[in-house]
């Protein structure tokens, strides 16, 4: 009985609305409407107005018959009319750094997912100056009426965060800096204590950190908890290169070091530091993780298909991105349903990962997905996922 309620349902929606007169065929110059999609569909205007929101329960066969509908009758729906109807433009902003580029875009992925789901187009900008500058802009955006609301990703100066102008709100996410370097939580190296924790219990005594170019608030992060680390559990004192994130930067470290008391343990800033210090391992004849045991940062997906392949901590930048999103969306919609199982806040940086245990060295390794009833806002921000290039102490 259920299932024929709700094909019945199904078809109601899908029906062709007999209320509204067929309207005249579109021709040269003159725009298609939403009824004439939804005639030459065999639908409602209702359901072309869902298959415009991304609604994500329709059926199928529904959506390949309003997109051929819309290819054919070259559809292209009337924004202003719109918003001067309903005053909502279904728009938002995303203000992003000048420099954007260099950062991940895991993060904008996360922002659209968020605002699809509740039926928002995006237009992302990178606007050049400071803070002040970037603002007097996001200003010029709200009060245009082009845009509902801005996220702005690039710094902004404090007072903004609660300023709401009649056209748009604001909200500030604080996790990148002015050349999108990540700050705030993104910079929480805590993960790397349970690396050298974990490592620790494998027998390993003599450590080493390859950190990242310093003028990273991240790298700080990781080689201030690594030297913390270090000496909480007494394998001090804590030994640090300082290095740039390049692979060629932690291979010429590693060619570098002196024969007698080499570590048996390297942790690495990133991902790319860490090939680095594998190639240049290997140079000097050293096995990996017979003989040095080797850790990342990033998830780079070349990891999981090095040889061996790589133990490294997995940073969900998507979350972020929804997290950012959902924070503008509760404020342009204030209810309970407008979270889409992700809160404003982000959880507290985890190291405890999923993945194969570091003395098995079994599998490529991956972040295994959330169990039951867990949201993108439970799961941890950051995770390590344990490869084959990390093992047990070699053998004196």
């Amino acid at each position: 009985m259920t299932n024929q309620s709700s094909t019945q349902d199904q078809a109601a929606q899908d029906a062709p609305s007999s209320g509204r007169p067929a309207r005249q065929a579109a021709g040269p110059g003159r725009r298609a409407t939403i009824w004439e999609v939804a005639k030459a569909a065999g639908v409602s205007h209702q359901t072309v107005s869902r298959y415009l929101r991304n609604d994500s329960k329709m059926r199928p066969e529904t959506v390949a018959r309003i997109s051929s509908a819309v290819r054919e009758l070259d559809y292209r729906p009337n924004l202003t009319a719109r918003s001067m109807r309903t005053r909502r433009s279904g728009r938002v902003a995303v203000l992003l750094p000048a420099v954007a580029t260099y950062g991940p875009p895991q993060i904008l992925s996360g922002v659209m997912e968020v605002a699809h789901e509740h039926g928002y187009t995006i237009e992302a900008l990178s606007v050049e100056g400071g803070p002040a500058q970037r603002f007097e802009r996001v200003l010029e955006l709200a009060d245009s009426g082009q845009v509902e609301g801005v996220l702005a990703l690039a710094p902004l100066p404090p007072e903004s965060e609660h300023r709401f102008p009649d056209r748009a709100a604001i909200v500030v996410s604080a996790d990148y800096d002015d050349e999108f370097r990540g700050v705030g939580e993104l910079a929480d190296g805590s993960p790397v204590a349970d690396l050298v924790e974990r490592l620790a219990e494998l027998g390993h005594r003599r450590f080493l950190h390859i950190t990242g170019a310093l003028d990273f608030a991240s790298a700080r992060g990781r080689r201030d908890v690594f030297v913390e680390t270090i000496e909480r559990l007494g394998l001090g004192p804590a030994r640090v290169i300082e290095s740039d994130w390049s692979a060629e930067g932690a291979r010429a470290a590693v060619l570098a070091l002196p024969e007698e008391d080499r570590p048996t343990a390297i942790i690495a800033a990133s991902d790319v530091g860490a090939a680095g210090v594998i190639l240049g391992a290997r140079e000097r004849g050293w096995s990996i993780p017979g003989d040095l045991s080797v850790t990342g940062w990033d998830n780079n997906q070349l990891g999981a298909y090095l040889q061996p392949t790589l133990t490294t901590v997995h940073v969900d930048h998507r979350k972020l991105g929804r997290a950012a999103m959902a924070r503008l969306v509760a404020t342009l919609r204030p209810d309970p349903g407008t979270g889409s199982g992700t809160s404003s806040g982000t959880g507290p940086a985890s190291g405890s990962g999923a993945g194969t245990d570091p003395g098995t060295g079994q599998g490529p390794g991956s972040v295994a997905p959330p169990g039951p009833g867990t949201t993108t806002a439970d799961a941890p921000l950051n995770t390590i996922i344990w490869r084959e290039s990390t093992g047990p102490v070699p053998a004196a």
